[in-house]
This record gives C-alpha cells, sequence and structure tokens, in this order.
C-alpha cells in the first residue's frame, strides 16, 4: 500500500509513547536498534539517530495506517518519504530543506534497515528499502571564513571586551580552532608547561581523539586570572568555563560570537567559522599541512587540504605570474618568450618524424591522416629508404607511438623480403 502524501505535522521531542501506541513492534525496534548503536557510536550521533527514527516512525503511521512493524516498509513508503522531504520546509528558516539534512535523513534511515537486517532482527524487511542512490551526493562547498579585515576588526572588539568569560570562550576558539563542543568540554585544569611554551590539552571530542594545542601567551594569563577569580564555580562543575549561573554550552558560545561580530559590524560569525578563519590564515602564511592537522585534530590529511584549496599561495603566484605575460600578448608587446617554455616543449616534445619534414601536432589531438601514405594501397617503397623508415620506428618507439612503431617495422621486414605490404 502506497503511503499518502506528506503533510507537515508538528511533533513532540518526545512521542516515542505515541509511535508505541500506533505501531508497538515498529517503536521496539528502532530504540532496539538505537541500544545496539549506542555501544560504538558518540552519543550526538544517536542523538540524531533518535530524532530520525521517531519522526520518521510518527510520520509512515500517520500517513500509513497499516505499517505496524518495520518489515511492513516498502519501497512505496520511501519514495513517498522521498518527495516529502524534498518539499518540507524547515519551520526555523522557512525555507526548503538543505541538501545535507535531506541526506542525513536518509542515511541515517538506510543504516537502520542495514543493521537489522545484518543482526538477522525478527522485525527486518526481506531488502532494504532504501538504495544507494537514493542518499544525495555529499556538497562539497569551500569552509566559510573570515577575511583578514573582518578578522582583523573581529578580533579588535573581542580585544575590548569588557566581560571576561565572553572574552575567554572567543579568544580560546579564534587562537586555537577548537570546535565549541571542545570548548564547552574544557577541564577545570587544562593548562600544562612544556618546555617553553604552554599548552592546552583538548579532551576526547568529535573525532574521539584528544590533543594538545600551543597556548597564546595572552590566553595563558585570561586563563589564570579566570581560575583565580572562579574557583568555586569551577570546582562545583569540574569545567574551566563555569561561572555563578553555570557552565557554558554550545548555545551561549554561539549567543557571544555573534554579539562581538555584530558591534565588530561584520555581520552574522557562526564560531566554526572562526576555526575556518584559523585553518585558512595559517597555511596561507606558510604553516605545514601536518601541523595544521595536529592543531584542528584532524585524523587524516584529506581533511585539512580543504583549507589548501582555499588559501594555496603557489596557485595564486603561479595565476599572477602568467597573467602579467598574458597581459603583455594582448598588448601586442610580445617578449622574446612569449610562446612560452611549456608550449614550446610541447610542440617539440610530441612532433613525428616524416620521411621529409616533421607533423608538430600536439599528441592530445587526433589525426585521421597519421601515417596515411603508409597504409594507402598506392605506397610503394624499396630497400633504398630502409635507413628512413629504421629512423622513423626507432623516434616512434623513443615517443611511445607503439602503433607507428609496428607499422614501420612491418613495412621494414617486407621491403627486405621483397614482398609488397
Amino acid at each position: 500500500m502506497s503511503a499518502l502524501p506528506y503533510q507537515t505535522t508538528p511533533y513532540d521531542s518526545d512521542d516515542w509513547a505515541v509511535l508505541a501506541a500506533r505501531a508497538p513492534q515498529l517503536a521496539a525496534t528502532m530504540r532496539r536498534c538505537l541500544a545496539q548503536q549506542a555501544v560504538s557510536l558518540a552519543p550526538n550521533s544517536i542523538t540524531a539517530g533518535e530524532s530520525c527514527f521517531r519522526r520518521f516512525g510518527l510520520w509512515i503511521t500517520d500517513h500509513d495506517r497499516s505499517v505496524h512493524a518495520a518489515a511492513d516498509i516498502s519501497r512505496d513508503h520511501i519514495e513517498a518519504f522521498k518527495l516529502k522531504l524534498a518539499t518540507d520546509i524547515n519551520t526555523r528558516t522557512g525555507k526548503p530543506l538543505a541538501t545535507n539534512t535531506i541526506r542525513q535523513q536518509l542515511r541515517l534511515l538506510k543504516v537502520f534497515f542495514d543493521r537489522i537486517i545484518e543482526w538477522d532482527f525478527d522485525d527486518a524487511p526481506r531488502r532494504n528499502p532504501i538504495i544507494h542512490g537514493d542518499v544525495p551526493p555529499r556538497p562539497e562547498p569551500l569552509p566559510k571564513f573570515l577575511d583578514d579585515a573582518a578578522m582583523s576588526k573581529f578580533m579588535h572588539q573581542t580585544g575590548i571586551e569588557p566581560d571576561p568569560l565572553r572574552k575567554l570562550c572567543v579568544l580560546l576558539l579564534a587562537r586555537t580552532g577548537m570546535r565549541v563542543g571542545e570548548l564547552c568540554a574544557l577541564p577545570a585544569n587544562p593548562v600544562v608547561h612544556l618546555g617553553d611554551h604552554h599548552w592546552l590539552h583538548v579532551p576526547v571530542g568529535k573525532l574521539r581523539n584528544d590533543r594538545y594545542i600551543p597556548l597564546h601567551p595572552e590566553l595563558v594569563d585570561l586563563i589564570a586570572n579566570w581560575q583565580t577569580n572562579n574557583a568555586n564555580h569551577i570546582a562545583r562543575t569540574q569545567k574551566l568555563l563555569t561561572d555563578e549561573t553555570s557552565a557554558v554550552d554550545r548555545h551561549r558560545v554561539t549567543r557571544m560570537v555573534r554579539r562581538i561580530a555584530k558591534r565588530a559590524g561584520i555581520g552574522h560569525v557562526h564560531p566554526h567559522q572562526l576555526r575556518h578563519t584559523l585553518a585558512t590564515q595559517a597555511i596561507n602564511r606558510g604553516m605545514r599541512l601536518e601541523a595544521v592537522a595536529a592543531m584542528l585534530g584532524h585524523k587524516k590529511l584529506e581533511m585539512t587540504l580543504v583549507y589548501a584549496r582555499i588559501a594555496d599561495r603557489t596557485v595564486a603566484d603561479e595565476y599572477f605570474d602568467v597573467t602579467n605575460r598574458v597581459d603583455q600578448l594582448y598588448s601586442h608587446n610580445l617578449p622574446a618568450d612569449a610562446e612560452g617554455p611549456n608550449m614550446r616543449r610541447l610542440r617539440e616534445q610530441h612532433r613525428r618524424m616524416l620521411g621529409n619534414g616533421w607533423c608538430e601536432r600536439p599528441a592530445k589531438m587526433d589525426c585521421h591522416y597519421e601515417t596515411i601514405c603508409e597504409t594507402c594501397t598506392y605506397y610503394a617503397t624499396d630497400p633504398t629508404h630502409i635507413p628512413v623508415l629504421i629512423r622513423q620506428k626507432d623516434h616512434a618507439n623513443e615517443n611511445n607511438q607503439p602503433g607507428r612503431a609496428n607499422l614501420y617495422q612491418e613495412i621494414i621486414d617486407t621491403t627486405e623480403t621483397g614482398n609488397k605490404p
């Protein structure tokens, strides 16, 4: 039975009881799957999966009352759900759902069906109703960062910020590249002294790894002052960034960053943009990719290479060098090397030897007339031309042209035996 078209229905954050009343087997299967995933996945991943399962379960039981279990979900239901995601509106922004949101929902559901099938749940469908092609490809936009002028205004405003907690939180983000979750989880005494420098111990975070980040001298002083003036509050929560109210959370930090950005007159700024900005500035000013990866806590260098796509000084230097040469070409003030060494090398490297000259066609260009005379039915030669044929064959071998080399070898063999090719 096909599911009915999607209708936007607001669901509360805790509607498992409603789902269990409608489809107890489906609710039990989903919660059992979440319990198994919680053994190996991070808490945030389980939270995302719980929200996705609950909303999907409420939607499908609301629009197709014949669904009581996961095994009842068919391909028709998934196709209807895909249309729902494509036409749904984000209640917070008033805009269609982002591609990443649709991708996450379908991936979570696909993994749900994969797992219950692999784990031999009694309620598993015969096959996964979500196929690989249902999940949109991952968008790969460049990280959003602040340019030098905007970041300068932002840091100036942060430097004169009167609130000590707000100043400390924002400077920690801007000068260490920490994620917001890592910032909020900083322990009571995260600073260690190693060698000639102070280092900040960042606890296990998103990628389940911890790390040490060198601390700017200004941050060393700010942290020490904060610990002295708020010792009782910090002792209560065992987290560094705690005031008389509570330990900071990501929402509070976001408000701090936005307030400073607004005062700096640079518009909306999200905390994660400070991480992107630090990485971009570091690479653009010569910091090695391996060092940037260690600072940001990346497990794979490919994650860091995203910032190199923004801040590749080599690309910029070569671009402007070539631009100057092209400008000279447009102005008809051609220098002696206007052709360029690369173009000349390309032309000379791939020219082909002919009987009385050369063919200078670049290797990338196709030609229907290559060795056309040698393959013509009226072509004739004799032993006096064998030295030239040998030179042509050797030239073809040297330039990795096996087709021409074989042709000349056949002509040489038949000419030496007296048989017409």
